[in-house]
């Protein structure tokens, strides 16, 4: 450029002096003729590192170019030659050779370039949406105009840019998509973004069997003239600073001056012109359309009227209050002196009251929603709008340009104050005031972005949640409409390597949903593909492949092995970059789908991950510890345990024998120490009161004395000869009418015997006999029969009441006197509302597996579902009920969560409110051991002496680690109680 011509923020020329004549300039956008789009372009338009061609095609080169493309382009049964000229029909014999064929074929173009509906197709699939930044403002599912370029120029297998360029400004100027701020057409530079045409309400036509783009066709393209104000472009050049001064002012300051001068009188008539078009949307649209005069009356009908005005333009007039302040305070500073010294300090007096801003910003998507909305379904409506746009107040701008105008003006606050900045002395006050209201403004815009976000997130769930269609009997309440919902991902996915059937996938804060959209009655219909996965639950199969875990050390694969087949001889393409997720528990299942690309799928595994991560974080209620692991492996596995000596110790029942070893053993290499050589233990249990043990092996009820447990002590030891019982399935130990019992089942399909054991009180005295009274002690009986009875089905679990025993089987709860021996159901048959146990009992479905009292109430858990129940057998919280994700076996209680067991996986639930609160994912789970104790506060702290008692929670379980060992952990809650135990 010349060094008689500066350049003001926005890209104008601005002459030095005042020109005697007028002469013409190109715009800051407006390229030679010439171009230069001729540079080589990559054929793919993942390739970067190129710079882009100019912002616009020369005039001449763009008024020598039809509309329609058909004459620029070739046809399907053309060769395509990417310099963009007119296709040689004729070739050489010495071209007509295979490989000058393939050559062809790998250059023919995508698809039919003339036709734009099928280029709108290729371009949509093919572009890569992510959220791009532009002057401070974030715009999701955005592209740059260098990637919209490169994108056609490898649909039309071009290196022309500004062919592309071209073919892209036909898809612009049919409104398939559009830049962020409404404020020009497709520019090939990396820093203009730009969004897709809200495709909410959009309709499309079959013609000829080629669906196309439902809009009216547009005259030629030619170049348009800045819509930035409600002023003509033409009249710029008599607003700059240089023609609004006298030429002795002019000449009185230096070149850096003047151009301060001019980014400030930019910055001045700019924002009179935002007032102004804040102006227009009151006068020309808000106004009319609240209008009640019967000679003008609004298309919107009156009972809407008014909650549509504050939902499209929000608070748009809130925000004209404080500009046109703020635009009134800087023209006044500007008439006291041509020479304006300093404007920081306005903006630090208006900042303060930007919040309208955040508002509006916040707000915009519903606006822009409702606009359409209203357009597709009120003719009226639509002519006013059509009338409107029309106008030349409206200077053929649509009314989308319009209102995203205050967020975008917000955004030019900071480039035109640094452009000042930068051209300020160090003496004048803006040096100190100018970087201040760039702070304050800085801020302001964080918030919007994070409002606006949220909004938007907001929009996108509601919209979803209302266009979500699930398979009959399939509902699932996703409660996508909560304030703290969130979309962290979606993304398109294949069922097959090669197929072309998309599953749109949603990632959300709590779930993963598939959806296969349909298009039906020219709408979109959003349906339901397999049943939502909650995080939980999802297990990705490929994860540890695609993000390895630190610090585990993955066994050889098959291919390693000699002779074994190798299943990967097939390429990744042919392969594809599968996904599995595999539902755990209930209703559960495994759905392989297919990402386009490695990096796709890399994208989908780490964003789960993180989000799965950050649930776990959420619900962080308990410390898990491993006690054990490493130790007892496939042939020594661990089924049953209990803690001795206060819990420092556990006893543990396995397929090979009983074991003893510290809870935190002092050093690392002390195992566990096998103590008894019984085989296949299922139940152990210890009565520390009377030193008793009991072992339930194969199926046979043993008792020791504790002094078996000494690992010090020899096998032939007297005291580790077990005396035997009874023969049992399963037995359980208790308090019932005031003293310990011992409870032992005896099952079959068709009944069951239960005998009821109470400890011998001479058993209490062992330990202070002599070594040959306890060899002599030996054959004593240490449990005698306290009552048996029958029962004519199958039993599955046994618990102890105050006075009374509660048997559950193939009948449900069958509460038992130990007075009478009477059996009677504990539901009451006479309420109607426990129907539902009742026909899961006769069907054979479920299972009663633990009942825990709560105060006033019972607590019933079966495989299926829990609920609670009062004291006489009615249904209690008729509103409350869990219905399991998995087919639990065992349950803990810690109040207020409850815990339930199955194979692969442990459930925590709040028991207020029944919601999930976490999963814990293992393999093959066993609970081992549940027990709570109120733990005492040291009273060595004052502070500490007047609260209450802490309740310790101990669960025990164990799970299969990857080398298929037992790993024997422990889940530790401390807490105060929430509610009486009894």
């Amino acid at each position: 450029m010349s060094s008689e011509y500066a350049q003001t923020m926005s890209g104008r020329v601005i002459p030095n002096r005042r020109r005697e004549s007028g002469g013409r300039e190109l715009s800051g956008d407006q390229p030679s003729p010439g171009g230069s789009g001729n540079a080589p372009s990559p054929m793919s338009p993942t390739v970067k590192g190129r710079a882009p061609s100019q912002g616009s095609v020369g005039q001449s080169s763009i008024q020598s170019r039809s509309m329609s493309m058909a004459s620029t382009l070739n046809s399907p049964s053309e060769h395509f030659d990417p310099t963009g000229q007119r296709p040689s029909i004729q070739k050489s014999n010495s071209q007509s050779t295979s490989n000058t064929t393939m050559i062809a074929q790998r250059r023919s173009p995508l698809v039919y370039p003339a036709l734009l509906s099928r280029v709108a197709d290729v371009f949509r699939e093919r572009i890569n949406l992510g959220e791009k930044e532009k002057d401070g403002l974030l715009y999701k599912n955005a592209f740059t105009g260098y990637e919209a370029v490169e994108v056609i120029a490898f649909i039309i297998k071009t290196t022309d840019r500004n062919l592309a360029l071209l073919l892209g400004r036909s898809l612009d100027a049919q409104k398939f998509f559009h830049e962020v701020a409404y404020a020009h057409r497709l520019r090939d530079s990396p820093s203009e973004v730009y969004q897709f045409k809200e495709t909410l309400l959009e309709e499309t036509s079959d013609v000829n069997g080629q669906a196309r783009l439902n809009i009216k066709p547009q005259p030629g393209l030619k170049r348009e003239d800045s819509k930035s104000s409600l002023h003509d472009e033409k009249n710029d050049e008599q607003k700059l600073w240089i023609n609004t001064v006298s030429k002795e002012v002019a000449d009185s300051v230096g070149d850096k001056e003047k151009k301060r001068q001019e980014i400030i009188s930019e910055l001045m008539y700019t924002e009179r012109d935002f007032v102004k078009d804040l102006e227009y949307l009151r006068d020309f649209w808000m106004k009319p359309l609240r209008s009640t005069n019967p000679a003008t009356p609004s298309p919107i009908p009156e009972h809407r009227r008014e909650k549509f005005v504050r939902t499209v333009f929000s608070n748009c007039q809130e925000v004209y209050a404080v500009n046109y302040r703020m635009a009134e305070a800087l023209t006044r500073r500007q008439q006291e002196n041509p020479i304006v010294r300093n404007i920081g300090d306005i903006f630090i007096y208006f900042v303060p009251n930007f919040t309208p801003f955040i508002k509006y910003g916040s707000n915009q998507l519903f606006g822009k929603y409702e606009f359409e909305k209203e357009k597709a379904s009120n003719p009226a409506f639509t002519r006013f709008v059509d009338e409107t746009e029309r106008r030349v107040e409206s200077r053929k701008l649509e009314l989308n340009g319009y209102l995203t105008k205050p967020t975008t003006r917000l955004a030019r606050y900071p480039l035109l104050l640094e452009g000042i900045l930068k051209c300020t002395a160090d003496d004048n006050p803006d040096k100190i005031d100018i970087p201040k209201a760039i702070a304050g403004i800085r801020d302001v815009l964080s918030r919007v972005n994070v409002e606006s976000g949220k909004a938007e997130n907001h929009f996108n769930l509601m919209q979803l949640n209302q266009q979500l269609k699930f398979r009959p009997g399939e509902y699932m309440d996703l409660k996508l409409t909560e304030e703290t919902r969130q979309i962290v991902f979606k993304g398109a996915l294949k069922k097959g390597p090669s197929d072309s059937g998309d599953i749109q996938a949603y990632l959300f804060d709590h779930a993963v949903l598939l959806v296969r959209v349909k298009m039906i009655n020219k709408r979109e219909d959003f349906k339901v593909y397999k049943k939502p996965i909650p995080l939980e639950l999802l297990v990705i199969t490929q994860m540890d492949e695609i993000i390895p875990k630190t610090g585990i050390t993955k066994r050889p694969s098959s291919s390693m092995i000699p002779g074994a087949k190798s299943i990967t001889t097939s390429t990744p393409k042919e392969q594809g970059f599968p996904i599995t997720f595999k539902h755990l528990g209930r209703g559960g299942y495994e759905l392989t789908l297919y990402c386009t690309t490695q990096i796709q799928r890399r994208k989908w595994m780490e964003h789960i991950e993180a989000q799965q991560r950050k649930v776990r974080e959420r619900s962080n209620i308990y410390t898990k510890t491993i006690l054990n692991e490493g130790f007892f492996t496939a042939s020594i596995r661990v089924n049953c345990c209990v803690p001795i000596d206060g819990g420092r110790k556990l006893v543990l029942g396995t397929d090979f024998g009983v074991y003893v070893c510290d809870r935190k053993p002092k050093d690392a290499s002390i195992k566990p120490k096998r103590v008894l050589d019984v085989k296949l233990v299922t139940q152990i249990d210890v009565l520390e009161q009377h030193q008793i043990l009991l072992v339930l092996s194969d199926k046979q009820m043993y008792s020791y004395s504790t002094e078996a447990l000494d690992p010090e002590e020899s096998q032939a030891a007297p005291f580790k000869r077990g005396r035997k019982i009874c023969h049992a399935s399963f037995f359980k130990v208790g308090v019932c009418v005031g003293q310990h019992l011992v409870c032992c089942v005896k099952t079959s399909a068709l009944s069951s015997t239960i005998k009821v054991y109470e400890p011998v009180d001479s058993m209490t005295k062992a330990k202070k006999k002599s070594g040959l009274a306890k060899m002599l002690a030996g054959g004593q009986d240490v449990l005698k029969p306290f009552k048996e009875f029958y029962i004519p089905t199958e039993s599955n679990s046994i618990h102890f009441l105050r006075s009374k025993l509660c048997v559950g089987c193939a009948r449900g709860f069958e509460v038992v006197s130990l007075e009478t021996l009477e059996t009677q159901s504990l539901l009451d048959q006479a309420d109607t509302s426990l129907d539902f146990v009742a026909r899961k009992e006769n069907n054979n479905g479920i299972k009663p597996i633990h009942i825990e009292r709560l105060a006033s109430e019972f607590l019933l858990c079966y495989t299926d579902f829990s609920f609670f129940v009062n004291r006489n057998g009615w249904r209690a919280r008729p509103d409350w009920k869990i219905t399991w994700e998995g087919s639990p076996q065992a349950f803990a209680i810690f109040n207020p969560y409850i815990l339930a067991f199955e194979p692969s996986f442990i459930e925590v639930r709040h028991m207020e409110t029944g919601e999930l609160v976490h999963i814990l994912t293992a393999k093959n789970i066993r609970m081992l051991h549940s027990s709570t104790r109120e733990v005492r506060r040291s009273l060595t702290n004052k502070n500490l002496y007047k609260q209450p008692n802490q309740r310790y929670s101990q669960i025990l379980y164990a799970y299969e680690d990857e080398m298929g060992e037992d790993v024997i952990a422990s889940l530790d809650f401390w807490g105060r109680p929430q509610s009486p135990r009894q």
